[in-house]
């Protein structure tokens, strides 16, 4: 059995968030989205809920982060190469992202990150697969 993931994320303004996605190219799964939730499919197997605060609230008894000044997580999406790393980190900057880190390269490993319009860091990384195989 393939297990899946569903990560949720509060946002701010989810018309905002779901043009976000959609402008770095990603879909949403019209089954599981309404005007409380937008799923956000990365693959088959992974899923992001960016869910509206109010709504968000509903699943949990702590405080949500403060994202302005606190990192909750961050997320970090698999990239085929150095190339698709820029591409898509520079298609979030360029539809309302900002940069939350350096580009970094370390050994085998390739980077950029961004924070979304609602302040969730983000990681887009390239590794080698030469160097995992030899691993």
């Amino acid at each position: 059995m393939s297990t899946k993931i569903f990560v949720n994320l509060p946002v701010k303004d989810l018309t905002r968030s779901r043009r976000f996605f959609t402008d770095l190219g990603y879909a949403f799964n019209p089954q599981f989205s309404d005007d409380n939730a937008g799923c956000l499919v990365i693959s088959d197997d992974i899923f992001v809920m960016l869910l509206t605060e109010p709504f968000f609230k509903n699943f949990t008894r702590r405080s949500l982060a403060d994202t302005a000044t606190t990192v909750e997580s961050i997320v970090t999406l698999s990239a085929d190469s150095r190339a698709a790393v820029d591409e898509l980190a520079d298609r979030a900057l360029a539809s309302g992202g900002s940069a939350a880190m350096d580009p970094f390269e370390e050994g085998p490993m390739y980077g950029r990150s961004f924070l979304d319009p609602d302040g969730h860091h983000w990681e887009v990384m390239y590794m080698d697969p030469a160097a995992v195989q030899g691993a």
